[in-house]
C-alpha cells in the first residue's frame, strides 16, 4: 500500500487584517498517498490558494501537524523548508514562471544548477526532460519565442528535474488555450501513470474532473 507523502491534521491559518484577524483554514485533515493524481477544487477566495501554499512550503500554518513525506514541517527553519522546496517539490504556475532571458534548456536546468549539479550534467539532464515533454527541438528557444503550451511545457519539464515527490500544480491550464490546455492535462495523466504524484489545484471543474480524485475547499473547509 502506498504511503502517505502528505498527512495534516487539524491545519488552521489566519491572517491580520488591520485590528481584525480572517481565518482563512479551519481546521483542515488531509491525507494524499505517493502516486495519487488528486485535484484541488475551490472558487476563489475559497482558501485553495492558501492550501496550496501550506502543501508548497510557501507559508506555515499557525497550528495543527502537517508531514510531507514523512518531515514535519512546522519544525524547520527558513533556510530547511528552501531545501524541501527544492528537493520534495516541482511547482507549476499559471504564468509559467519561466526566465525570460534564458533559453528552454537553462530554464530547465536551473533548478539543479542551484543544487550544485555540475553544468554538463544539468544539461543532459534538461535535454532528456524536453524531449520527454515533446519540445527537443526547442531547447534552444527562449521563452517569448514558444507558444503558452510550449512555455508549460518547459515548466513542467523544469518541475520534473529534480525528481521530486510531488509535482504541485497552480491553475495551470489557466492561462492556455483549450486545445493547448487539454494537451498540458494529458501530460500530467501519462505522468501520474508513470507513478508521478500530482496535487492540481483548480477553480474549473472539468479540469478537476480529469484528476483520480477531487477535493473540494469551501469557505476555509475541505470536502470530499
Amino acid at each position: 500500500m502506498n504511503e502517505n507523502v502528505i498527512y495534516m491534521k487539524d491545519i488552521v491559518k489566519s491572517y491580520k487584517m488591520g485590528k481584525n484577524k480572517l481565518t482563512v483554514l479551519k481546521e483542515i485533515s488531509l491525507e494524499i498517498k505517493e502516486g495519487e493524481f488528486v485535484a484541488v477544487l475551490g472558487p476563489s477566495g475559497s482558501g485553495k490558494s492558501t492550501l496550496m501554499n501550506i502543501i508548497g512550503c510557501i507559508d506555515i500554518s499557525d497550528s495543527g501537524e502537517y508531514k510531507l513525506a514523512g518531515k514535519d514541517i512546522k519544525a524547520r527553519n527558513e533556510d530547511e523548508l528552501a531545501v524541501i522546496r527544492n528537493k520534495e517539490i516541482g511547482f507549476i504556475f499559471q504564468k509559467f514562471n519561466l526566465l525570460s532571458k534564458y533559453t528552454a534548456l537553462h530554464n530547465v536546468a536551473f533548478p539543479l544548477l542551484l543544487r550544485g549539479m555540475k553544468i554538463e550534467d544539468a544539461y543532459t539532464r534538461a535535454t532528456e526532460l524536453l524531449e520527454r515533454v515533446g519540445l527537443g527541438d526547442r531547447v534552444d528557444h527562449k521563452p517569448m519565442e514558444l507558444s503558452g503550451g510550449q512555455q508549460q511545457r518547459v515548466s513542467i519539464a523544469r518541475a520534473l528535474a529534480g525528481s521530486p515527490r510531488i509535482l504541485l500544480a497552480d491553475e495551470p491550464t489557466g492561462a492556455l488555450d483549450s486545445q493547448s490546455g487539454s494537451e498540458i492535462m494529458n501530460m500530467f495523466l501519462e505522468l501520474n501513470e508513470e507513478g508521478n504524484t500530482i496535487i492540481l489545484i483548480t477553480h474549473d471543474l472539468e479540469i478537476a474532473k480529469k484528476a483520480k480524485r477531487i477535493i473540494h475547499v469551501k469557505d476555509g473547509k475541505v470536502y470530499e
